[in-house]
């Protein structure tokens, strides 16, 4: 946990909401990024985002002591997105805020951007053809910046799990993108292996 989390979980524990509220400010948007990027609804993602600091409130006394309150609350918000999912079983749309940070340059000519946006686009539709558990890995790892071992303690599975799901996640981008004829820049992780 970050500076000073620890003493807030603590609080939160005996029961100070001012402390619960100091939490749910500092990981507020990390969470609802993550629910909006593997929903896509920004309605939902709000909804999730409550649910999750309702169940972080509710069971915040099994949170064990050294334990990460970031990939404790990522956990439960992507067992509730999961959960939305398997009910309404809704087609996801694209992840921008992915893509952007795949393809970040945006210091090029009007052609080149046009390219670009032509390529997120064709991303966008592969990441969307994921399924749940290779699509949660890639917003985890790629969007939130979550270690392999945390995405592991978040999607409650071994950290070689997450590994092959991130590497077959990367793997199918990049033969969808491959049989679109989309140029991925060098240095990407979809850049062919």
């Amino acid at each position: 946990m970050g500076g000073g989390e620890p003493d807030l979980v603590t609080l939160v524990k005996q029961g100070d909401l001012d402390a619960f509220e100091t939490l749910y400010q500092s990981h507020r948007t990390a969470v609802y990024r993550t629910a909006y990027a593997i929903l896509r609804d920004e309605g939902v993602a709000e909804e999730i985002l409550q649910d999750t600091f309702l169940r972080a409130y509710r069971s915040i006394q099994t949170l064990e002591e050294h334990a990460c309150i970031g990939a404790w609350l990522h956990r439960i918000a992507v067992n509730l997105s999961y959960n939305w999912l398997k009910k309404k079983r809704l087609s996801i749309e694209p992840l921008a805020d992915w893509a952007e940070r795949v393809f970040p340059d945006k210091h090029d000519s009007p052609e080149r951007t046009v390219e670009i946006g032509e390529l997120r686009d064709q991303v966008h539709e592969a990441i969307n053809s994921l399924d749940f558990k290779h699509r949660a890995v890639v917003v985890l790892f790629y969007l939130q910046d979550f270690s392999l071992a945390q995405i592991a303690y978040i999607l409650e599975c071994p950290v070689g799990t997450v590994k092959s799901r991130l590497h077959y996640a990367c793997k199918v981008l990049r033969k969808k993108l491959a049989a679109s004829e989309v140029y991925v820049p060098r240095g990407t992780a979809l850049e062919p292996a």
